[in-house]
C-alpha cells in the first residue's frame, strides 16, 4: 500500500494528517516516528509536565483511537534509514521497506548536544525536547539541589523558572553577551534577566563552559570559562536545535540550514514536501526556518490542502510565546533587521510591551502580559499594516482603535 508518507510523529505530522483526512477520505495516509509514543504537544514538557502537573494524556495531540477511526496508519517507534526518490520507497531500521506516492518530511529538529570532550558520558546531563526527557528531568526537581543550566534561550529560561520555584540553587550560564541574544532586543533580556534575578537566578553572561567532571559516573563539578567552580547536583542543556535534514539531504534534496521548500512547501522533488522545524523557505527574501508550534501547525496544514486541491503559497504569520514564573510573554512577527525599539509600559510594574520597528515599520512585538497590544499588534502585522513610532510612544493612545 501506498498513498502518502509522513516522516515523523509530532506536530506537523499530526496536523498534517487531521487536515489531509479532512479533505481526502480515501488516500491512505500512514505516519512513521521513531518515538514510541503517540503524537504529543512539545512546549508544556519543559513546564506543567516536568513538574507533574500535566499527565502523558494530557499531552496527546490526538486519542489513540482518533488514528484508527479516521484510516490513519502510525508506526511507533520504527526509524527511516535511507528514502529512495526513484522507486519511491523509503526503508525501516527494522528491514522492511514501505512505498509512498507522495513523502512529507515532519522529521522537526533535536537538541544540539555538549561535545563529548565536555559531557563526557556523565549522568544527570539533561535535555528538553523529547518526553523522555522531560521524564529524566522532572525526576531531577527536588527543593535545595544546585543546578547549572547551560544556555539563556528560552528553553533555559523556563527551565531556571521551573527550577527557581521548586526552591533550587539555579546559576544560569550564557557564552554571548547577554541571555536571548539570539532572538531578543536588549530590553527584553534586560526584563527577563531582573525577573529571574528576583526569584534568586544567578546569571553568568558572556561566560563559557569549560569542563564538566563526575562521581561515581554522574556529574558533580561544573568549570566555568572564568575560573568559577560549580557544585551541581545535574545540569539542563538549552543551547539550540538542529532541523533534523539528514535523510533529505542523502535523498539529493537541497538542504540549507534546514530542508529547502518553495512557496507550496515542495521541494525540488515535486512529490516530497515538508513542514515544521524542518522546513526552510523564503518569507521577505530570505531563506527562514522557523521553531514555533504555530509554524508547524499551519505549514503541515498548507501541505496537506496543497496536495488535494489548487495549491496555495504559504507565507508564515509568525507567533510565538513562553510562561515564565507569574509572566507569559507573547510575540508575533519576525525582528530581524530591526532599527529601533520602542518601550510601551503597561499598567502595572509586569506588564510591558517592546515594539520592534525598522524606520517606522512595525516588524514584531514582545508582550510582556500584554495580551490586548500583543493581539491588536498580531492583527496588524497580519494585515501588513503598522502602528506608528508616536501611537507606540503614546502610553494613553488606544492602538485598539487601530483595527
Amino acid at each position: 500500500m501506498s498513498g502518502v508518507v509522513v516522516i515523523g510523529a509530532g506536530q506537523a505530522a499530526a496536523s498534517f494528517a487531521v487536515k489531509f483526512r479532512s479533505l481526502n477520505q480515501t488516500t491512505a495516509v500512514t505516519i512513521v516516528g521513531d518515538e514510541p509514543f503517540l503524537p504529543y504537544q512539545r512546549p508544556p514538557l519543559s513546564k506543567k509536565y516536568a513538574t507533574r502537573d500535566m499527565s502523558r494524556d494530557q499531552l496527546l495531540l490526538r486519542p489513540e483511537n482518533w488514528y484508527g477511526d479516521n484510516d490513519v496508519i502510525l508506526r511507533r517507534g520504527v526509524s527511516v534509514s535511507a528514502v529512495n526518490r526513484d522507486s519511491k520507497t523509503i526503508k525501516l531500521d527494522d528491514g522492511n521497506e514501505m512505498e509512498w506516492d507522495k513523502l512529507v518530511f515532519a522529521t522537526g529538529s533535536r537538541p544540539r548536544r555538549l561535545p563529548e570532550t565536555l559531557a563526557k558520558g556523565l549522568g544527570g546531563i539533561h535535555y528538553l525536547r523529547s518526553l523522555e526527557d522531560a521524564d529524566a528531568f522532572g525526576d531531577e526537581l527536588l527543593e535545595g539541589r544546585n543546578v547549572l543550566i547551560v544556555g539563556g534561550g528560552y528553553i533555559g529560561l523556563e527551565a531556571a523558572a521551573v527550577c527557581a520555584v521548586r526552591g533550587m540553587n539555579v546559576t544560569l550560564v550564557e557564552a554571548s553577551e547577554r541571555i536571548l541574544q539570539r532572538v531578543a532586543c536588549k530590553e527584553t533580556s534586560d526584563w527577563f534577566r531582573a525577573l529571574h534575578e528576583k526569584h534568586g537566578v544567578v546569571f553568568k553572561e558572556g561566560v563559557g563552559l569549560d569542563d564538566l567532571s563526575g562521581e561515581d559516573g554522574r556529574v558533580s563539578q561544573a568549570t566555568l570559562s572564568d575560573g568559577t567552580v560549580l557544585n551541581v547536583d545535574f545540569v539542563l542543556v538549552g543551547i539550540g536545535i538542529v532541523p533534523n535534514a539528514e535523510l533529505a539531504k542523502a535523498a539529493g534534496l537541497e538542504v540549507d540550514g534546514g530542508i529547502v521548500v518553495d512557496a507550496f512547501c515542495q521541494t525540488r522533488d515535486k512529490d516530497i514536501f515538508a513542514a515544521g522545524d524542518c522546513a526552510a523557505f523564503f518569507q521577505g527574501g530570505e531563506l527562514t526556518r522557523i521553531e514555533s508550534v504555530p509554524n508547524a501547525i499551519d505549514q503541515a496544514t498548507a501541505v496537506a490542502i496543497n496536495m488535494n486541491s489548487e495549491p496555495v503559497p504559504y507565507e508564515a504569520k509568525p507567533w510565538f510565546w513562553s510562561d515564565q514564573y507569574d509572566v507569559k510573554l507573547q510575540i508575533a512577527g519576525l525582528n530581524r533587521g530591526y532599527d529601533r525599539v520602542v518601550v510601551r509600559q503597561g499598567n502595572t510594574s509586569n506588564t510591558v510591551s517592546h515594539l520592534y520597528y525598522k524606520g517606522e515599520e512595525l516588524l514584531a512585538v514582545d508582550a510582556m502580559n500584554e495580551p490586548r497590544v500583543y493581539m491588536v499588534s498580531k492583527r496588524l502585522l497580519e494585515a501588513g499594516k503598522s502602528i506608528s513610532v508616536e501611537q507606540a510612544m503614546d502610553h494613553e493612545f488606544d492602538l485598539k482603535s487601530l483595527l
